[in-house]
Parts: structure tokens; sequence; C-alpha cells
């Protein structure tokens, strides 16, 4: 099925129109398209005319390709753009710049355009003709105009009743054709009210699909909402539109956004909420306003229940209201969940231990009999331990065990790569949380909850460390009442990427039986990957001496400054690794910084690493300030679940489309089409933060640890960024930074009331 049915492809001929990026110039071969000189017909920077052809429009985000005729011109000039709505006969002013693109020719590339009903009979019929206004085509636009000349939109906004006196039109169609005009000056008066407070065409189109006929009247009552309810609009874009609607900078309403704003940024970081002083000073800071006006507002605030004031460690905090409310309810759920006996009949442990040692040719440890067997007895129980510790040889285990007794089993983790290797470990199938839960594309909605419960007697929860408050909410809720849950994860690793820290506060309330594995095994000790991760966790550092006669899979490679680390890791990956190790460059290694920013952070590492590794690339584009070409792995960064896609997703860029500008990315050998306005949702992927590899392993991975990475140097980063590697670790960096890492605190600290209600704390 399409990722984009409303898109309709237009055969290309000689002289016809090509989209082509938003947002930059778009390249191919690796050249980048020449500007054009200024084109007469119009100055430099904007065009006039009339649109002869719309070439393509897609009504979700506006980007369209127009055939214009400029007065002056013999032949029509091709404009690229957004815009919400537009017509073959319209008359548009676009801003914008004139590029000579290798592929597409000259265009017109705009940045904004206004579009205006025509004033010629020409351009009116048309416009009337192009079946823009549903009940009219060629032939009633050339009767209407014929009756009516250029007074024919004065007679349908004002004489309607008049449009019967034309042959063929009957009551009706006299009603659609109202019905639809009214509908297209709606969405004119919008877009024109947006452009006149400064608000670009990209994002009046957002406002308008997210608002619809409302949104004069939602963005004129509060624009700061703009801030939490459109994609790309923050708080500073919806605050400049509020000046221009003339919001004082103290006004009640914008801080009280600020506080809101506030709350979401700590959201942003993983927190559930805010002491109060540390909410009033960030938001006072964003705000530029009195304490006293900022006070206010959050005493606004709570009486209007958004937000909810509660203690949590001992401290005032401010919490929005409905992540408080989750918070709460998951508690509930949790502590539900772990009353009571497991579905099935009682087991045997002893005997079921000799019967799973025998059928699986195992051997287990002590600790983990004790694990299987607080498994087959409790309704909720807890597995957690760092690598090397048999954690997966328990599942395995205990799922053959549960099996045996024709328990229905489900299998879930929170990334897909977490998923796949679930599956392959213990040969039953894995989804992701969100597939498993059946989400709804259209809103992101799960089909599965209470009232539609999973189908299973025990659910098993991979990588539980990376699931946030909401998705647990969401998992717990859809376990039928009788059913019981094991939760499997590494509670030493990063916390979630969202707010909460579910995982470790389970662990520490005591409402839900634990087992923590911390003997390594024989064979797993053998790895330094595994020695050296289980130091580093414990606050020592790793072993860095290693010997030429002396194979390892773990490395430290020094260097005295920061500046030093992007050429040592460019060659690192592009040259040591697969000479010495076999493995390949791109598939392979995966490069993990700490950070996004910095010299040596990902955004940077991965402009070079494309050079490196994809230097002659047979065709790319550009977007968003980023050249994708075909061959380069990437990332998705949201979830998008239409194309059932996840954050965190790393796929490989197989085809680009040199007309439309579409990319084709192969996640798992699944090709998913990526229209060129979607691109902002992907990254590079040669490099990225320590944070976005949670859940998943790669064969190698080379981490920098800088002075530079100072603000993300904690032990639990480090950690998790050497579990990430299965065959090979190298660290390229300071001993200084990595001792900083090692000896400072494990995180930063997460404010959160789930720990506090699961151990029966005040409610």
């Amino acid at each position: 099925m399409s990722d984009r049915p409303h898109i309709r492809r237009l055969p290309l001929g000689r002289g016809a129109a090509r989209p082509a990026a938003r947002g930059g110039t778009s390249t191919v071969h690796g050249r980048p398209g020449r500007k054009a000189p200024p084109c007469p017909g119009g100055e430099a920077g904007t065009l006039s005319g009339t649109v002869e052809r719309v070439t393509f429009h897609n009504p979700d985000t506006g980007f369209c390709v127009l055939r214009v005729a400029v007065p002056g011109r013999r032949d029509a000039e091709t404009v690229v753009g957004h815009v919400a709505s537009i017509a073959a006969g319209e008359e548009i002013r676009a801003a914008g710049e004139w590029t000579n693109d290798i592929v597409h020719g000259l265009q017109f590339r705009a940045t904004s355009i206004h579009a205006a009903p025509p004033s010629s009979l020409e351009g009116i019929e048309r416009y009337l003709g192009s079946g823009f206004i549903r009940g009219i085509g060629p032939v009633f636009a050339r009767k209407l105009v014929q009756a009516f000349g250029a007074g024919v939109f004065d007679v349908i906004d004002a004489q309607p009743s008049r449009l019967r006196d034309v042959d063929g039109i009957g009551p009706a169609r006299a009603a659609q054709i109202v019905e639809a005009w009214s509908g297209q000056k709606v969405i004119r008066d919008i877009m024109v009210f947006l452009y006149g407070h400064g608000v670009g065409t990209s994002r009046a189109v957002r406002i308008y699909k997210a608002y619809g006929a409302d949104a004069i009247a939602l963005v004129k009552e509060n624009p700061y909402r703009l801030a939490r309810d459109i994609r790309g609009i923050g708080f500073l874009t919806a605050d400049a539109l509020a000046r221009r609607l003339g919001i004082e900078k103290t006004a009640g309403i914008r801080a009280r956004a600020g506080i809101a704003y506030a709350l979401m940024q700590a959201i942003d970081e993983g927190q559930c909420g805010l002491p109060r002083e540390d909410l009033l000073a960030s938001a006072q800071k964003l705000l530029e306003v009195p304490a006293e006006t900022v006070g206010a507002a959050l005493q606004a605030e709570l009486d209007e229940g958004a937000v909810v004031a509660d203690a949590a460690a001992g401290r005032d905090c401010v919490f929005l209201a409905w992540l408080h409310s989750t918070e709460r309810q998951l508690a509930d759920a949790l502590r539900g969940l772990a009353a009571g006996t497991p579905p099935w009949a009682a087991i045997d442990a002893g005997k079921a231990l000799e019967w799973v040692e025998r059928n699986l040719d195992l051997t287990l440890a002590d600790r983990q009999r004790e694990a299987v067997r607080q498994a087959i007895a409790s309704k909720a129980l807890v597995i957690t331990g760092g690598p090397g510790v048999g954690k997966t040889t328990i599942v395995r285990a205990i799922l053959a065990i549960l099996s045996a007794k024709r328990v229905r089993v489900a299998l879930c983790a929170p990334t897909g790569r977490a998923a796949k290797r679930l599956t392959e470990v213990t040969g039953l199938e894995a989804k992701t949380i969100h597939r498993l839960l059946e989400v709804n594309p259209a809103d992101g909605r799960f089909r599965r909850g209470p009232s539609s419960p999973l189908a299973c007697d025990v659910l098993v929860v991979d990588e539980t460390s990376m699931v946030d408050v909401p998705l647990m909410h969401a998992l717990v809720r859809a376990v039928p009442p009788r059913a019981a849950v094991i939760f499997v994860g590494d509670v030493d690793q990063l916390p979630s990427v969202g707010p909460g820290q579910v995982l470790e506060d389970i662990i520490s309330s005591g409402a839900v039986p634990v087992v923590r594995l911390t003997e390594v095994f024989r064979q797993a000790a053998a790895s330094r990957i595994v020695v050296n991760a289980h130091r580093v966790n414990r606050g020592e550092m790793p072993e860095l001496t290693t010997t030429p006669d002396r194979p390892t899979d773990f490395y430290f490679v020094e260097i005295d400054t920061p500046e030093e680390g992007l050429p040592r890791i460019i060659q690192i990956v592009t040259e040591r690794i697969p000479q010495r190790f076999g493995l390949d460059a791109v598939r392979d290694v995966q490069v993990l910084s700490p950070m996004n920013r910095g010299a040596i952070g990902a955004r940077s590492l991965n402009a070079e690493l494309q050079k490196a590794l994809n230097p002659r690339p047979p065709q790319a584009v550009q977007r968003f300030g980023t050249t994708f070409a075909l061959g380069d792995k990437v990332m998705q960064i949201e979830n998008d679940y239409d194309k059932d896609v996840y954050n965190g997703d790393i796929g490989f860029v197989r085809t680009i489309d040199a007309e439309l500008g579409d990319v084709t990315i192969e996640f798992d050998g699944r090709p998913v089409l990526y229209a060129s306005h979607e691109l902002d949702r992907v990254v590079l992927a040669y490099a990225t933060t320590v944070h976005k590899a949670q859940g998943c392993e790669y064969p190698a991975v080379v981490i920098p640890v800088t002075t530079q990475h100072y603000p993300m140097l904690q032990r639990n980063l480090i950690y998790t960024g050497i579990t990430r590697g299965r065959q090979l670790v190298v660290l390229v960096g300071q001993k200084k930074a990595l001792a900083m890492a090692v000896r400072g605190s494990r995180a930063v600290r997460r404010w959160s009331k789930l720990g506090e209600w699961l151990a029966g704390g005040p409610r």
C-alpha cells in the first residue's frame, strides 16, 4: 500500500515541472545546483503571475509544483513551494530565489506563496473549471462566466440563488458550489491571516491542517497553543506570533505558556516533573519577566488543574496533570498485577528444572535456578543484571517450561532490533510494544487495552529499562487481569529517553519480586567487553592495557586533545577495524557519541564519516541541511505509525527519485517511501548518541570520550555504550575524561512519583 495515497504522480514531459527539495538546492551525482540569474517578469527574489497548471500538490503538507504564466515571458515558469490550496487560474505572488537545478532546470523556489482569485475572465474560467470548486467543471465554468462575467464570485458569495439561472444548475448543484466556495474562502482567509502575522507557508499549512476552519479564532485566543499542538513550532515561534497579535510580555497567558513549556522541556529530558523552585527559575529565565508574574502564572495553572503540586523525594514538585495521573495509574496497575497467583496450575519447580536442563542441554547456576523458581510461582517478576550473567538463558528456560504447560506466551521489546534479537534467542515471535498493542496509525492510539486485552497468559518484556512511563502504562493496561508479567532488563543502563525511570522505580519500591543476577559466567568472563562493562558499573576504571600478541575485544586509543579525536575515529572506522577484524565499516561498525554537539559529537562525526564511507554516490539529494545519498545509513528520529517505523530504527537509502526528490529507505529488508518533505524525520546514522543506541547491539562500536563531552560524562552512559558492542569495543579519548565518567555519579536524578506510589507512599 502506498504511504501517500493522496499524492498522484504525473507524467513529466519536456518542460514539465519536477518537484524539488524544500529547504535547499538539490544535488545529483554530488554536484549542487547553481544559481540562475534573475528572470525577466519578476524582481530578484519575487515572482508574480497566473497559475497555468498545478503539476503537483500534496494537500497534507502544502508542497506544490506550479507552472506560472509571468507577464512579459513567453514560456510559463516552474514554481516550487508550499501553499494550503491552489488551482489553475489563480494569481500568485511568490517570494524566494531562482535556481538552475542540474536535473530539473530553471525553477523559482518559493519561501512563501500568496494566492488570490483571478481577475481576468480567462483566469476566472480556468480557475472555476479546474475542479477546485466541487460541482463546477470546464462546461459550467464557461456558462457561469458568460452569465455573470467578472462578478461571478460576488454572485456565489451574496446571491447564490442566481446560480440556478444558469442552464443545468439545479438546487443540489448550486448548494454544492456554494459549500465548496465557502470552504475555499475559509482556507484563504486563514492563510492570509497567518501570512500577515509572520507565519511561513509550511507552518501555516500545518496550523490549518490541525485546526481547520477554527484556526484564526483558536490562534487569536491563545497563540501559545501552537507550541503544544503543532510539530515544528516551539515556544519562541509562538511567542513571536503572540507579540504581533499584541500580547504583552507580562501577560498572564504568556507566563502560563512559559510554565507549560518549561515542564515539557523537562519531559524531553526524562523528567516527570520539576521541583517548584527549579520550575519557577527555568520559566523566569525563558520569559524574562518578574518572579511575581511567574508565580502568579503557576498558581493559575494549579487552580485550573493543568498542573499538579505534589511532594517527591521530600521536595515540593510540580507535574503536568496528565503525566502525574498516568504515573499514579501505572503504580496502581503494577501493584494489582503483582497481587495474587499466576494463571497456570502449580508447577513442581524441582521436576521442571530437571526437565528444562535436560531438554535444553543447560546447566543452570544456583541464582539462575532461583530465578526460574520465582518466575513459575509469581504473577509479576523482574529479572535484572548486566552482560554475561545469563538473563537470556533464564528467559529461554522459563518459556520452555511454560510453553510445555500450554501457557500462552507473548514477547515484546521497545525497539525493532531488540524484538528481533529476542525472537532469535527464544525461537518465539517477539514484537515491538507498539505492534503488540496494535497502534492506530491515524492517531497513535493503541487498540489493545482494558476493553481489548492481549491474548496471553504471560507477557515477557525485554529491555525494560528503555520503557518510559506513558508506554509502560499503555502496556500494563492491556495485560489481562489473570495474566503474569516478567520484566527483563539491565537497570544499570541509561533510563528511557522518555519521562521516568520505570524499571529502577519498580525494583527500588519492593512492590514486585526481583532477581538480580551478578555472577559472570566463565565463557562471558573471557570477554574484556563484559569484564570492563562490570568494572565501569562498579565505579572502577576499565582495563586499558593491551599486548600485540594477545587478541582482545576491547581497546582504548588515547588522544591528548579532543581535536585529535575526529581524524583518529575516521581512520579506525574506515581502515583499522575492517582490515584487522574483517568487519564492514558501514553495516557492522557504529560510532556512539555521548552527545550530538561538538567537534566529535554525533552530527560532526556523521558529516565526516559520510564523506569517508560514501564519497562518490551515484545520486544524492539535499534536504533540511543534510545530504542523503544512495547507500547512506540513516536513523528514524520520531515514531511514524503510518509507515510502521519508530524512533531509533536504522535503515539504508536504497533509491532516490530525481524527479520528485522522494527517497526509499530499507528497514530490516522492508522498503519505506519518504516524500521529500518527510526527510526531516531521518538523520544520518554513521554516528549516533549512546541514548539512541539503547536496546541495540552492534558487531563493533567506537566511543569517543573526551573532556569536550563533560556535560554527559556519566557512569551509566559509558556502561551502556560498552554493552552495545557484541564483538568489539574501541574507546577513543582521554583517560582524564574516562575517569571523570567512571568515578562520577551514575546519572542525573529524575523527578518522579512512581517509586513512592509503588512502595505504598502518600497518595
